[in-house]
């Protein structure tokens, strides 16, 4: 036996936001929202489907420290530069961690500053063959 994530959790001071921007860039939906503002979303066949979901937990004040832990996305249906300027289009951000500027990804940030990279291979969508 094995397990397998069935959530994501962002800790984050405005779930709705954070829950509207991360349905436009991964194409999900909203699959419930808690009555302390926290919100869930994940693919239309929601929680224990096909992909995990994320779950945007209310928070006053961010954790301490960096967060150890980022997403990496692969665009599916376009190249890297046409998903990097949609991207940015809906509120991503570029963030600054050091790059030479040679790398094959972009690192950003979502608008509560949740780093993530925009990787330049491309993959099926969930359930293409």
């Amino acid at each position: 036996m094995a397990s397998r994530i069935g959530e994501l959790v962002f800790g984050c001071r405005e779930p709705e936001v954070l829950a509207r921007f991360w349905c436009e860039v991964l194409d999900f939906v909203v699959l419930g929202r808690e009555s302390d503002g926290s919100v869930e979303i994940g693919a239309r066949d929601g929680f224990g489907g096909s992909q995990p979901t994320i779950f945007f937990s209310i928070r006053d004040e961010p954790e301490p420290g960096k967060s150890r832990l980022h997403l990496d996305l692969n665009a599916t249906d376009r190249d890297q530069d046409a998903e990097l300027e949609r991207l940015l289009a809906i509120g991503a951000r570029f963030a600054d961690i050091g790059q030479t500027g040679e790398e094959s990804w972009h690192v950003l940030t979502d608008p509560e500053g949740n780093e993530f990279c925009l990787l330049k291979a491309r993959i099926n969508p969930v359930g293409a063959g």
